[in-house]
């Protein structure tokens, strides 16, 4: 596939992905005061769609998807890093998204919400596990 034809496909699904984010955005309930953030999507519903929730399965499915395209775009040879595993980027993002959650169950066990720092934590864990696992 030509770089023309990859960039297409970029420009495309970055389009399709912001536009589902519109929508998204668009299916926030709303009253005379503004938008209802952490208020039921779907009212009546069987599960608390709420606009937090979406934007996370949104955002799980936007990295694999991206990380999808990255893997048929630039293969990689898997690595040997300090777990003495081999992996690739997919193996080191399942170890990034299953070590964020727990260390986000951990962060609400001991002290509840807010989640801002076990964010941070997370995002510091995924930087450590992208460099040397």
């Amino acid at each position: 596939m030509t770089a023309a034809r990859w960039n297409s496909l970029y420009l495309g699904l970055a389009a399709l992905m912001a536009g589902i984010l519109g929508l998204l955005i668009f299916a926030v309930p709303r009253d005379e005061t503004g938008m209802q953030w952490f208020d039921p999507m779907i009212p009546g519903g069987w599960m608390a769609w709420t606009f937090p929730v979406a934007l996370f399965f949104y955002l799980i499915a936007s990295l694999l998807i991206i990380f999808t395209l990255l893997a048929i775009r630039f293969p990689e040879t898997p690595r040997r890093g300090i777990l003495r595993i081999h992996t690739t980027r997919g193996d080191r993002l399942f170890i990034t998204l299953l070590g964020s959650a727990y260390i986000n169950l951990v962060w609400l066990f001991f002290f509840g919400a807010p989640l801002t720092w076990p964010l941070i934590l997370s995002l510091v864990y995924a930087a450590a596990v992208f460099r040397w696992v």
